[in-house]
């Protein structure tokens, strides 16, 4: 047994730098001893309740401080943490709950416009594995608004502040991140605390992290996502960096962040990027911000060349691409600290991790030249333990010798640097959130109306990809376009549902009966 728990991050940058600024929210800034104390006062509360080590504790709540705070505690406890997305509706959530056997649950209260404190309490009622439930109020001192659900700030009152971290194999699970792939229903991507501890300490290599120059990051990632858990929060904390979160993404408001802060370090998916140049007015003071900044990173989906330019020339900065999944904790390949960029590339292997182009449907390393086309496969210290339940799902995409297929094609220059060519999935990518058709596909086919139902990625502005679904109605269905649209909405989280559904009489389909879906994105769409 090698003893790690990855609350460590956190623990050692407090020991450290204890009065140094951790956490920014607003007005609101937290200490290192703060937020680690504040950490063990969640520890404390999860074993008063009876929760032991390698319980499943979820955590619905956007980009504050208790994100960070609550995910620690867990961790101090020896519980396995499962971040929620905020997005998704209490069916969603109750799937979530059931499929990881989770104990508890973490929910923050929201917003009359979107009450994801209202949605985790109906599914927390509907899952008995579940036995607590904190809501965590905006305000810590109010009451709940909602009637037998407790708050988080009334369950945490009088837990003591120390607390000794429960002794954890690093090999143990840390974090369970939900992806779905092309087999439908999410699947939970069991990730050990080495997973993610090593590849939060990657951010001195690619990056030029130095805990005694500390960065101040901006956190827009969504922290329930690998990307900004690892690149920013975890890598943040592991070298005593300030994380300053904004809670939703907006431009203009992340540009005034960034000159007040005075933020080092940006990391986005590249829509974030497009925003940000499209709110440059003449009030902003570029030059200012750009004189701090020293480091941004893109992932996600492939940037544009053109933002890559842009971006350049008004801030002074070269973007840093890279590419991961959340089964590789996530980053698996990156530009190269200092090495110029080659806009389009995903940049070379990480240290500790091995990238080959596999042949379709086999194991079998491709003859590479500059234009072979294969599907990358990864090796290394990011590799996730396996899908939670899921040993036969597991068993197609990872071998005994480490070796995981991502599903991504991708061709490989000869200095070793990868460019993306097509997903091999039928994975969507809206605005930096996957969307999996199948999934959406399986929630339209429980419309009384529709008979059959394929969604596709539409090019989209601002998005990058928009969701389109093309269906067919059953015999002597009324519903329209619009209200199928409608529908969607209230079913699925808000980046899943399509925008644009089509209603045909048949689908375009091979000899055995797949539907042809390269056909269906050239054809127009309504409502």
């Amino acid at each position: 047994m090698t003893a790690y728990n990855l609350a460590s991050l956190l623990e050692d940058s407090t020991r450290r730098y204890p009065e140094r600024t951790a956490i920014v929210l607003g007005d609101t800034r937290l200490s290192y001893a703060q937020v680690n104390g504040a950490a063990n006062q969640v520890a404390n509360l999860l074993v008063s309740r009876g929760v032991q080590p390698g319980d499943k504790i979820a955590l619905l709540c956007p980009n504050l401080p208790w994100f960070t705070i609550i995910y620690n505690g867990i961790l101090k406890a020896g519980a396995t943490v499962v971040p929620l997305n905020v997005l998704l509706k209490s069916g969603e959530i109750a799937y979530h709950l059931q499929d990881s056997d989770c104990v508890a649950l973490f929910a923050f209260q929201g917003t009359p416009e979107m009450p994801m404190g209202r949605e985790a309490f109906t599914a927390f009622e509907s899952v008995d594995s579940v036995r607590d439930f904190f809501l965590i109020t905006a305000d810590p001192a109010a009451a709940s608004p909602i009637e037998g659900a407790q708050t988080f700030a009334g369950a945490l009152a009088g837990q003591p502040a120390t607390f000794e971290t429960v002794v954890t194999d690093e090999d143990d699970t840390a974090v369970i991140l939900y992806t779905s792939g092309t087999t439908g229903r999410p699947k939970g991507a069991e990730l050990r605390h080495r997973n993610m501890r090593d590849n939060a300490l990657l951010s001195e290599s690619l990056f030029g992290s130095d805990p005694d120059n500390p960065d101040t990051y901006l956190c827009v990632l969504p922290l329930f996502h690998s990307f900004g858990q690892t690149v920013i929060q975890n890598g943040g904390l592991a070298n005593g960096g300030t994380i300053v979160m904004l809670p939703r993404f907006e431009p203009a408001a992340a540009l005034a962040i960034m000159l007040n802060e005075q933020v080092t370090f940006f990391a986005g998916v590249p829509t974030m990027y497009w925003a940000l140049l499209s709110a440059l007015t003449e009030d902003v003071d570029v030059a200012a911000i750009a004189a701090r900044l020293r480091t941004a990173v893109s992932g996600g989906s492939a940037l544009p060349v053109e933002i890559h330019r842009q971006f350049e020339a008004r801030f002074g900065v070269i973007i840093a691409e890279g590419y991961g999944l959340s089964e590789t904790s996530p980053v698996a390949a990156f530009k190269p600290f200092g090495a110029p960029a080659r806009p389009g590339s995903i940049g070379a292997s990480v240290n500790g991790v091995e990238l080959k182009l596999v042949a379709a449907g086999s194991w079998d390393e491709i003859e590479w030249t500059a234009d072979a086309i294969g599907e990358i496969a990864v090796r290394g210290h990011n590799i996730f333990k396996g899908y939670y339940g899921r040993d036969e799902a597991t068993a197609e995409v990872l071998t005994d010798e480490g070796w995981f297929r991502t599903g991504d094609l991708a061709k490989r220059d000869e200095d070793g640097w990868y460019y993306i060519v097509d997903r091999a999935k039928d994975l969507i990518i809206r605005g930096g959130f996957n969307v999996y058709p199948r999934e959406i596909e399986e929630v339209l086919l429980t419309h009384e109306d529709v008979s059959l139902a394929a969604v596709i990625g539409v090019p989209h502005p601002s998005h990058g990809e928009e969701v389109k679904a093309v269906v067919v109605l059953k015999p002597n269905a009324t519903v329209s376009a619009a209200e199928l649209v409608a529908w969607g909405k209230e079913q699925m989280a808000s980046y899943k549902y399509p925008r644009t559904i089509q209603v045909v009489e048949s689908m375009p389909m091979t000899a055995t009966g797949k539907i042809l879906k390269r056909e269906l994105s050239a054809t127009e769409g309504q409502a």
